[in-house]
């Protein structure tokens, strides 16, 4: 199978280097083949570079994303699309032109702290305050509305020791990296991966 990794702003490439040194190291048939990116300095660049993975930069400006992508998914074809740090807002002229699956991490167990706004250190916050002593991770299914596509893989993580929402995201992040890879080769051995699958602690 291969695969695309969609990211945006300063991404630092945490999900992306656990997914890729998975496959690696277990010797898994599943090539990343190439990594969009919208800022030319985020970190996650070198760690693709120096694995030599190609880098395609969102560099005309003058071009709208949505389109941009579209013309880069159909001239370099992937069997999966994977968002990591992927914040900009796919259109539903996107969805019409674009039939690859695509497939997101959340940092929290959907539906749960889910939606516009909900991403990153705002989720942990989220959680933090309203004492929850479990949080986790979801891979899903990618549609037009924010975090409501199907759910693929998720798993809790105990954080009840957590003192900051900070503290809650170092937890948290250890399960997207354990989990996003498995989910991706779920779809892959399935084809098309259509019910839940829960990890067990």
């Amino acid at each position: 199978m291969k695969i695309s990794i969609l990211t945006s702003g300063n991404s630092r490439g945490s999900n992306f280097l656990a997914i890729y040194e998975y496959f690696k190291k277990n010797n898994i048939d599943i090539n990343i083949e190439y990594v969009i990116v919208t800022e030319a300095t985020a970190p996650i660049v070198s760690l693709a570079k120096e694995r030599d993975i190609e880098i395609v930069y969102y560099s005309n400006k003058n071009i709208k994303l949505n389109l941009f992508l579209i013309e880069t998914f159909r001239n370099n074809p992937v069997d999966l699309i994977v968002l990591a740090g992927f914040m900009r807002k796919l259109t539903p002229i996107f969805f019409e032109s674009i039939t690859t699956p695509l497939i997101n991490i959340h940092p929290s167990l959907l539906p749960k702290f889910g939606g516009k706004g909900m991403y990153g250190m705002h989720v942990h916050q989220a959680v933090f305050e309203a004492g929850e002593t479990k949080s986790g991770a979801t891979v899903h299914y990618v549609n037009q509305n924010y975090d409501e596509g199907e759910i693929i893989m998720q798993k809790e993580c105990d954080i009840s020791f957590c003192a900051s929402p900070d503290e809650v995201g170092r937890e948290v992040l250890k399960i997207e990296h354990e989990i996003y890879p498995l989910a991706i080769m779920s779809i892959n051995r399935s084809g098309d991966l259509r019910s839940p699958t829960f990890v067990g602690n």
